[in-house]
């Protein structure tokens, strides 16, 4: 979820595009930002980044500190990974109607990828195979790259596996969360 090629590597660095965004599992705040925002809201689903909105509304300030070290259990099966970044997805449209000036064209992205990977196969049923090209292409360079950080091919393969489950869960719960938003 850190890298270029799979996030454009907004997360997990010091060097994020935008403003840091802490996460539950890995955040401090003071009491005096936890009582001026009344902490976690009711979401079900993306109550840490409500609550990082409403502590810049605030005025109150986030930052990555690099030295700082946090272990977390990460979700261990594939069907948990899959879990997880669906609700991601389908949490989105609701944190973009809650807060619109944060929406970006860049949350539609895992949507159109599982789109254009769908229809690249129907296309290869027919026989045009340039679709699919690019998409092996692009797992290809997504192996390498992860074998060079890692050098583990095991590594290197399930980077490949969790790319897409990654892009198939967020994209789809994402789809679902536009389709069937709460009003």
């Amino acid at each position: 979820m850190t890298s270029f090629l799979t996030t454009g590597g907004i997360r997990g660095s010091k060097k994020a595009v935008d403003k840091f965004q802490p996460r539950s599992f890995n955040f401090g705040i003071s009491k005096k930002a936890f009582e001026v925002t009344h902490g976690f809201s009711l979401l079900k689903i993306g109550e840490d980044i409500d609550l990082t909105f409403r502590l810049w509304k605030n005025n109150f300030e986030t930052q990555f500190i690099e030295n700082a070290f946090v272990y977390h259990k990460r979700r261990s099966t594939f069907q948990q990974f899959f879990k997880q970044t669906f609700a991601f997805g389908k949490g989105r449209p609701q944190l973009n109607k809650r807060y619109p000036n944060t929406a970006k064209i860049t949350y539609w992205f895992p949507t159109l990828f599982i789109l254009s990977f769908f229809i690249s196969i129907l296309f290869l049923l027919i026989g045009v195979k340039l679709f699919a090209l690019l998409f092996a292409f692009y797992f290809l360079i997504l192996f390498i790259d992860s074998l060079q950080k890692s050098k583990s091919i095991l590594v290197a393969t399930t980077s490949i596996v969790t790319t897409f489950i990654q892009f198939l869960g967020y994209g789809l719960g994402f789809l679902k969360g536009i389709i069937f938003k709460k009003n």
